[in-house]
């Protein structure tokens, strides 16, 4: 039976396998002789046993079931007891508080009866004490013994001095008034003595009495002044800036236990060391360099900085208003803001103005006003230069009077005075102000160093000459003319962008001459490129004239090898190849494409000429596909298009030169070529006449 428990109340049960395990013990693991009596009987006797094991299961849940059933009802009872009890608490919570009520009522009610009778009694005994003591000022006799506390004194005589201002005119109280004067003068005299005394022995429990009693009196203003005058002592450093913060802490921990009014007390402090200590070192400071517009400007944007996050920390953590730390920051320097924009105007131009005439100096260049109708004169000049330096004239072209260095100082020295202008303009003249200075960048950038390098190196180069290769170094002055663009750019959107926005007019104007210096660039560019683009290709039509032979393309016997090219093309091809190479590491992105397409469309046009002016044979006309092919690799490198199409069809109109005549027709009636064309290509052939070529096409 406890074996049989034990396997119900494995995890997981298996029916199968228990019926198995079961015949396994009653058949003692032998199947040879299988005897379904016995095996029957301890069937039977397992389902007794488990039926018993059922029934007990069964009785042992009808018991805790009914357990159940009693403990919930004896839950249920004590809960019911609970909120009983929580009733009763609650109704006598609600009956003591209404008792609480009623006495606080009662208690409230004879507070009131209690002071009304007891301040007029205590008024009526402070009257009675004044009155005492303004009779003795009448009588002549000592007003105050000399032994009376300085603090009960005060008291008296500030109260004194109101009532006797309120006297009337006229000798009866006349002496009174006076003596009672000098007694108020005398106490508040030693009122302050006190206070001093106390703060140089750091007595703040003094300080703090002495305090209390001076604020009635008319020298509290002086109080304040004295204690403040004291603290400052402690300033006695150069670096006015490090030690206010120090000093402002340490006050106010003072202050707070002294004073009545700590927050009116330290916004005096600031005011006072702001003005005063604060003051006296930018004054010092900015003397220092008010000759020199540059030092004087990074100082006074630096000492601004400085002035404003020390003013911010002190409203963060003083608890000051953010508004007025911000204007008595700006009332520090109010009289250096004063010309500030007209100062920061100058000493940009000024710096702008000293980079280029020092990069000009550098390359020994003589800048000089570019005559528009005599070009002629400017280039003597220029060779005339060339010669006096002792420098070749294609070493001196590779020398262009544009830097991108340049252009990088003058940005950086914009880039200053932008951020000194959003820092020390006011709001209003924010946007005019960056655009001024943005305007005197795009002059100086623009007109005074790109332009006048651009047109002066487009003016440079040589007509187009077929005795000398091309020297492409005006390439690098594209190159650098667009990486100064870019720049240019990339200031306008991140520094000036965002101080003109909200300007819809400087936005607007500013945007306005920047793209028209541009496009005045770009033009001169493309003019220079256009130049070199011609004398690249007249250096092309000259090689072609004087290496290419008639017998190239019309050899006198058929023996001819068709492995390598002509002289001419590997002459040309190798130039191309150089050129393109030079184009590439001088010019990016679209302006390459533009470039090469423009560079290539020449090329074709300048060998489409060129193979008009012979004759092919059959195995010339080869040897002409064989350059062709060569001509078509290197086109094909520039990434074009519309070249590899060209160069397509003028390899077609090669391939009906090397057809048979009787074939030719058929040939060009698969050709997707202009007729005319055709017609003026096939012309080429040596055997054009003999052959009757325009017979066999016209059938």
């Amino acid at each position: 039976m406890a074996s049989l428990l034990s396997e119900l109340e494995q995890d997981p049960f298996d029916g199968h396998e228990f019926v198995e395990r079961l015949a396994w013990r009653c058949t003692s693991g032998r199947f040879d002789a299988f005897d379904s009596k016995s095996l029957s009987e301890a069937f039977d006797s397992s389902v007794r046993d488990l039926r018993s094991v059922l029934d007990s299961h069964h009785n042992k849940c009808d018991r805790l079931e009914t357990l159940l059933v009693q403990q919930h009802k004896h839950h249920w009872l004590a809960v019911a007891h609970a909120q009983e009890r929580q009733r009763l608490a609650k109704n006598a919570f609600s009956a003591l508080d209404s008792r609480l009520a009623a006495v606080a009522a009662k208690v409230v009610y004879l507070g009131d009866q209690l002071e009304g009778v007891n301040t007029p009694r205590a008024r009526a005994v402070e009257a009675q004490r004044l009155m005492r003591h303004f009779s003795k000022f009448l009588s002549q006799d000592t007003p105050l013994p000399p032994d009376q506390p300085l603090a009960d004194a005060a008291d008296v005589l500030q109260k004194l001095h109101v009532i006797a201002a309120e006297l009337p005119p006229g000798p009866r109280f006349e002496r009174a008034r006076a003596a009672i004067g000098s007694q108020y003068d005398s106490v508040e005299k030693r009122l302050l003595e006190e206070f001093a005394s106390a703060q140089r022995d750091d007595d703040r429990r003094r300080m703090a009495e002495m305090a209390e009693k001076l604020q009635h009196f008319k020298g509290f203003g002086q109080c304040v002044d004295a204690f403040i005058e004291t603290a400052q002592t402690s300033l006695a450093g150069r670096d006015a800036f490090a030690e206010v913060p120090t000093l402002i802490t340490r006050t106010e921990r003072v202050v707070r236990h002294v004073f009545a009014t700590p927050e009116q007390i330290m916004t005096k402090l600031v005011l006072v060391v702001f003005q005063g200590k604060l003051q006296d070192c930018v004054d010092l400071e900015l003397s220092r360099v008010v000759k020199d517009d540059n030092r004087f400007l990074r100082s006074l944007h630096a000492l601004f900085v400085k002035t404003s996050q020390l003013g911010e920390r002190l409203a963060r953590t003083q608890t000051l208003d953010s508004a007025f730390v911000s204007r008595l920051s700006r009332h520090v320097f109010n009289r250096y803001l004063e010309d500030y924009v007209s100062v920061e105007t100058r000493c940009l131009r000024d710096r702008l103005s000293a980079i280029l005439r020092r990069f000009y100096d550098q390359k020994g260049h003589q800048k000089r006003v570019l005559p528009q109708t005599s070009i002629q004169e400017l280039k003597r000049d220029i060779q005339l230069k060339i010669a006096r330096a002792a420098v070749p004239t294609d070493v001196a072209a590779e020398e262009p009077l544009l830097s991108e260095e340049v252009a990088i100082h003058a940005l950086q020295e914009t880039r200053e005075a932008l951020q000194r202008c959003e820092v020390l303009c006011r709001p209003t003249d924010l946007a005019s102000t960056a655009a001024a200075l943005f305007a005197i960048l795009l002059d100086a950038l623009f007109h005074q160093h790109m332009d006048y390098g651009v047109e002066l190196a487009a003016l440079s180069l040589p007509a187009a000459d077929p005795r000398h290769p091309p020297d492409c170094w005006f390439v690098e002055v594209a190159r650098q003319t667009n990486a100064i663009c870019h720049l240019v750019d990339k200031q306008f959107v991140s520094s000036v962008l965002p101080l003109i926005r909200c300007s819809n007019r400087s936005n607007s104007d500013l945007s306005k001459n920047k793209r028209q210096f541009t496009e005045q660039l770009q033009q001169k560019v493309n003019t220079g490129l256009d130049r070199l683009l011609s004398s690249a290709i007249a250096w092309i039509r000259s090689l072609l004239t004087q290496e290419q032979r008639k017998t190239d393309f019309k050899p006198e016997t058929d023996d001819v090898a068709l492995s390598s090219t002509t002289s001419a093309a590997s002459k040309v091809i190798r130039f191309v190849d150089a050129f393109v190479l030079r184009v590439r590491d001088g010019l990016d992105g679209r302006n390459v494409d533009s470039f090469l397409a423009e560079f290539g469309v020449r090329l074709h046009r300048a060998l489409f000429d060129h193979f008009q002016q012979f004759q092919f044979s059959s195995v010339g006309a080869m040897v002409a596909i064989c350059d062709l092919n060569e001509y078509r690799r290197c086109v094909h490198s520039f990434g074009v298009p519309l070249l590899t199409s060209l160069f397509a069809v003028l390899h077609a109109l090669f391939n009906l030169l090397v057809v048979a005549p009787e074939n030719l027709k058929h040939a060009v009636e698969e050709v997707s070529i202009e007729r005319q064309l055709v017609l003026q290509f096939v012309q080429l052939r040596s055997d054009y006449k003999t052959a009757k070529v325009s017979t066999l096409l016209k059938l």
